[in-house]
């Protein structure tokens, strides 16, 4: 016979193990799946981010969601042999590495010039790229 303190404990665990197989199995992620409506999300936030001016009250609500939807594209296609081999991934992968790189080093500072027009070049060759279908 189990004790209703076992009873208890039990539920507790059982009510646990679907709290979390629940969270961590919905689908609150900003990326769909979907490789090149990703790609694009992800240029659209990362130009949000860079050309917002520094005194915008926006400015660093951009750049956190830039650098969360960074982590989640790479997380999700880093290792994808389709996409990887994509010339617009290879491109992407260089303008997100010199982005995060400057967040990571220097976060408190503005994108200089040098970068902001580096990035904007790149995310022109990944939207050029996706156009075509590579």
């Amino acid at each position: 016979m189990i004790s209703l303190k076992q009873y208890w404990s039990r539920l507790l665990a059982l009510v646990l193990v679907m709290t979390i197989a629940l969270v961590g199995c919905s689908g609150n992620g900003l990326l769909t799946g979907d490789y090149r409506q990703d790609t694009l999300s992800l240029v659209n936030s990362m130009r949000t981010a860079i050309e917002l001016p520094e005194d915008s009250p926006e400015k660093s609500s951009a750049q956190a969601d830039a650098r969360l939807r960074i982590n989640e594209f790479f997380a999700r296609y880093r290792r994808d042999e389709s996409v990887a081999k994509l010339a617009s991934f290879t491109t992407m992968q260089t303008a997100l590495n010199g982005l995060a790189g400057h967040y990571n080093s220097y976060p408190n500072r503005p994108v200089p010039k040098k970068l902001k027009d580096r990035l904007e070049q790149e995310l022109k060759q990944v939207e050029s790229a996706l156009s075509r279908g590579t």
